[in-house]
């Protein structure tokens, strides 16, 4: 307890900063007594990429509780500076570090966000818009797609400084054939491009929570340290002609305390169903088909194992997908060099390959150069399960990584790409060696060894609750009325070089779709 009151007495300190810096955040507290039994008009679950810009429109005009399970970046440098970048990667655990490590059912070590900002607060911040054909293919509108991105762009994107680890990295991808070069670029197109950044001239990270001060933050509240344990049904509401299920709210455990301690949080109720706000899920690709799960939405037979009462019976956690990756080491020593992230991004192979390269730290005082590359549509499909009731644990999921013939032979597509860039001129000046030119190119075969035992992620995964099977063009999961999911976990595949300017986008999209849509609503029904 007495720990609990210092965390928030921090907390509110460094909130306090903030604001005297000339910044308006929200409200922030991790004391779940603050909100327990209150009604909001939205409920956003997951305070990351999509949800914080998402919670910021919708706080325009309407009351918004923000539920985020980690806790506050504000005042942390491992997060905040450039020069430490990849430093809060470096010791994870599944329950308290910022970043939740995870092992696939494939044996790939991989990593999601649990922190205020989500993957935002952790990643290399590389800013790259959607293709057009991404965006068409998913229906949205294309101004309302471009004024969204340019929303957030405003306000936390800046062109990437150039370093000279950045001037070698993009030389090095035009030696390895992947032209044209296309200098600054927001767009996905093929060639070699510079990017946007979530870090600025300044040295600093701009995160997604940044984007909360955008919205009303009078309207909004942000409860840390909570995790949802499931969304509150309500199967008599008034409302419920058109669907067989109601969203009246969530129930969630603090992070750090019992799992059999809950708490609750609702939904208004107004009389009109038009005006009839949303338990809106926004916790990622893990996190969203997981709650559904908990809730008692997904196959029935599963839920049936953890003795989880059956709301609806259908394909939630099916469709993941991770993009296949592989990375050669451009330094075969560490070396003591500030970490930097990528900057430069090659993009191939009518699309689907897609290469950057960073300074990584693999300790606080030493890095490595890896040279690495996705397969950006891959075939290979997996699936997301529960693997305890307890909401704090990793579900389990399974990649099936390289499992498609075609993915194996783009695998091997990477290697050889990647050996082309590691044996470059460039390279080689910057390390003042030419270890790698003396090298045989690998075979085939060699290539096909190396995927198989060396595949990794690139933290890209998606699918779970995938749009056209768990929610509709609106995100409204099917047969729920006040239910819905915005994040990674709806896409069907991974947009742009990186997904987290979509992300961020999609929060902003969706929030403005959803006041629209309200205020056409009321004007029907006044």
């Amino acid at each position: 307890m007495v720990m609990g009151f210092s965390l928030h007495l921090l907390l509110l300190f460094v909130h306090s900063v903030i604001c005297s810096s000339g910044q308006t955040f929200p409200y922030m507290t991790s004391y779940v007594q603050e909100v327990t039994s209150r009604f909001f008009d939205y409920i956003v679950v997951g305070g990351g990429t999509a949800g914080c810009p998402l919670a910021a429109t919708l706080s325009e005009k309407f009351s918004v509780l923000l539920v985020e399970r980690g806790g506050s970046p504000y005042g942390d440098p491992f997060i905040l500076e450039t020069k430490h970048y990849g430093h809060s990667l470096l010791q994870t655990d599944e329950y308290t570090s910022v970043a939740q490590s995870f092992v696939s059912e494939d044996g790939v070590s991989n990593l999601r966000g649990r922190v205020l900002g989500g993957s935002s607060a952790l990643n290399g911040g590389f800013y790259s818009r959607a293709s057009e054909d991404f965006a068409e293919k998913v229906g949205w509108d294309h101004e309302g797609v471009r004024d969204a991105y340019e929303w957030v762009e405003s306000r936390i994107i800046s062109k990437s400084d150039l370093t000279p680890w950045s001037y070698v990295a993009a030389f090095s991808f035009l030696e390895a054939g992947i032209f044209p070069y296309n200098g600054f670029s927001l767009e996905h197109i093929p060639g070699t491009k510079i990017g946007s950044s979530l870090f600025d001239e300044q040295g600093r990270r701009r995160l997604s929570s940044d984007l909360l001060q955008a919205g009303n933050p009078s309207n909004i509240i942000v409860l840390l340290n909570a995790t949802v344990k499931n969304v509150i049904f309500d199967t008599n509401c008034k409302h419920s002609t058109r669907y067989e299920k109601t969203a009246r709210g969530i129930r969630f455990i603090k992070s750090d305390g019992s799992s059999n301690q809950t708490f609750e949080a609702y939904l208004n109720q107004p009389d009109s169903s038009s005006s009839w706000g949303d338990v809106i899920l926004t916790a990622g690709a893990l996190g969203s088909p997981q709650i559904l799960l908990l809730s008692g939405i997904g196959p029935q037979e599963h839920l049936k194992n953890f003795g989880i009462p059956l709301v609806l019976d259908m394909g939630v956690g099916e469709g993941m997908q991770d993009n296949p990756g592989l990375a050669i080491l451009a330094d075969s020593k560490p070396q003591n060099r500030t970490p930097e992230p990528p900057k430069v991004a090659g993009i191939t192979d009518d699309l689907e390959i897609i290469i950057e390269a960073g300074i990584l730290p693999i300790s606080l005082n030493a890095t490595v150069i890896p040279i690495a590359a996705k397969i950006a549509f891959p075939e290979s499909v997996g699936k997301l399960e529960l693997s305890s009731t307890d909401p704090r644990a990793n579900p389990s999921v399974t990649f099936n990584y390289l499992s498609s013939k075609k993915d194996q032979a783009q695998c091997v597509k990477l290697g050889q790409l990647i050996e082309r860039v590691v044996r470059s001129e460039s390279i080689a000046f910057l390390l003042g060696s030419n270890e790698h030119q003396n090298k045989l190119m690998s075979t085939e075969e060699e290539l096909q060894k190396l995927c198989k035992k060396n595949v990794r992620t690139f933290y890209h995964y998606h699918g779970g609750c995938t749009k056209g099977s768990v929610v509709d063009k609106n995100y409204r999961v099917y047969g729920v009325m006040g239910l819905r999911v915005i994040d990674g976990s709806t896409f069907l595949e991974s947009p742009g070089t990186n997904p987290m300017a979509t992300l961020l986008m999609l929060g902003r999209y969706q929030g403005v779709k959803i006041l629209q849509d309200r205020k056409e609503a009321s004007y029907s029904n006044p």
